[in-house]
């Protein structure tokens, strides 16, 4: 299918083609390229410029440069632009002006990924969809998932996050939403921020460039933020929570690996069941089937669908690792939420832990542990070493057997943890990972949780090796 041809290309971005062509998709990445792709070359950590003859040679449809890389032949499908960011960008605006697609916009401290693929799973049953990967959140992100939208799409979904203030008003104008949820506002990126206050009006942004209704979390401190923003902006907010009043959270039942959550929609009872425990889950899950209200989508279909969501890779996913593949009970249930951690997203995962169930009389060790590997949650400003102190007095806590502790931050909450309930402390992430053999026994249930940056994914990995995992 033709994502993009010559003429459009060109059209939409005012840059100058040579030659015809016709791309299928759009890449940034020569890693991943696909044949058929439009290559852009943005200058990041290195020039895209000096990747184009590679691409080219992968199969690209054409590239959009800035000039003629040196190598790279005369007669060679280009499109030359002043700025291959801003020309991205335009590329990004020309397809969401041509299609017809509802457009819905998610961002806030915590979950946004998670929400995006809960929408995905439960949208796809209902029309033709568009997501974004990854996530693919920031400046470049909004506006490449946009320019590979096809023009075709029912519903697309844009993840929108941010760093700084001023971010996120621009790449929802881009995206135009026709719908927006703000999933919660959280004390992250504190460290470019005054307040927990000035972040939600950062996520309220939102609503800058939004033509429908805003679906937020009414659970949260700083609703009433939120609540000031839209109506600034004329924006009618649909709240969801255990205090809203259109999508109502009346109950959440975490079990082993499920949740069932009870609501009700403007009175009328509505139950929605997910394959994996987690309260947080659960908000989330209650904010997508709102949003597919706004869209004009089915709820009672999308709460049921529900059930089929599993999360991403990194962010709470549940697998067992079998350590030894003659005895089928010689197993460790391992829970991957190393990919991103701020206190609430700690505390929701906390909370998932002290949920599960671990075996007894199957290790050497007889009774089964509840074990957290807990790494530096970051990006979290001035209080930050007290934040991770803090952690210490989280009600899912004494649930868990021992913690261990990886990063400097998180040597705050080693030092005042009960004796009996610390683990290791290891200033790098390769030290614990490196000893992953010793963390574990039959029966266990694990989790690592940590911001990426503190490279807590390390020990999953290593984890991993130890035997031979098996989805749940």
């Amino acid at each position: 299918m033709t994502l993009w041809t010559a003429t459009d290309a060109a059209a939409a971005t005012g840059g100058r083609t040579s030659g015809e062509w016709a791309a299928s998709g759009v890449s940034i990445d020569t890693r991943t390229i696909a044949k058929g792709d439009l290559f852009v070359a943005l200058a990041d950590i290195r020039d895209g410029h000096d990747f184009v003859g590679m691409a080219l040679d992968k199969g690209a449809a054409a590239a959009l440069v800035t000039h003629r890389p040196e190598g790279v032949a005369d007669d060679a499908p280009l499109l030359i632009v002043p700025n291959v960011l801003k020309a991205l960008e335009d590329l990004g605006s020309a397809a969401r002006a041509r299609t017809g697609a509802k457009v819905i916009g998610i961002t806030g401290s915590v979950g946004k990924t998670s929400t995006k693929e809960m929408l995905r799973t439960v949208l796809q049953a209902q029309g033709k969809i568009h997501a974004a990967e990854a996530s693919y959140n920031n400046h470049w992100g909004v506006p490449l998932t946009l320019a590979r939208m096809p023009q075709d799409t029912e519903f697309a979904i844009i993840e929108i996050g941010m760093n700084h203030a001023g971010e996120i008003a621009p790449l929802a104008k881009m995206a135009q939403l026709d719908a927006a949820m703000i999933t919660t506002v959280a004390p992250a990126h504190l460290e470019a921020f005054g307040s927990v206050a000035e972040i939600a009006v950062e996520k309220a942004a939102i609503t800058e460039g939004l033509n429908g209704p805003l679906i937020a979390n009414r659970d949260i401190e700083t609703w009433d933020v939120i609540r000031d923003v839209a109506a600034a902006a004329e924006t009618q907010v649909t709240w969801f929570g255990a205090q809203a009043d259109a999508f109502v959270l009346t109950d959440v039942r975490l079990a082993d690996s499920a949740t069932v959550i009870v609501a009700e929609f403007n009175g009328t009872p509505l139950l929605i069941k997910l394959s994996v425990a987690g309260r947080h889950f659960a908000m989330n899950a209650l904010g997508a089937v709102a949003v597919c209200d706004a869209v004009g989508a089915d709820i009672a279909r999308a709460a049921m669908d529900m059930a089929n969501w599993l999360p991403p890779a990194g962010r709470g996913t549940r697998e067992t690792l079998r350590l030894d593949t003659q005895n089928s009970d010689d197993t460790v249930d391992l829970y991957d939420d190393a990919f991103n951690a701020n206190p609430t997203s700690m505390r929701a995962s906390l909370e998932v832990l002290a949920a599960t169930q671990p075996r007894d009389n199957v290790g050497r060790i007889v009774k089964g542990r509840r074990i957290a590997v807990l790494g530096d949650m970051l990006e979290l400003g001035s209080a930050e070493m007290q934040m991770h102190a803090d952690m210490a007095a989280d009600p899912s806590l004494p649930a868990v057997t021992v913690v261990h502790c990886v990063g400097p931050r998180m040597r705050s909450l080693y030092d005042v943890l009960p004796e009996g309930q610390r683990g290791q402390w290891v200033e790098i992430a390769g030290e614990l990972a490196g000893k992953a053999h010793s963390l574990i026994d039959a029966g266990d249930v694990i989790l690592v949780k940590g911001s990426k940056g503190s490279k807590v994914s390390l020990i999953v990995d290593a984890l991993r090796k130890l035997g031979h995992p098996r989805d749940v």
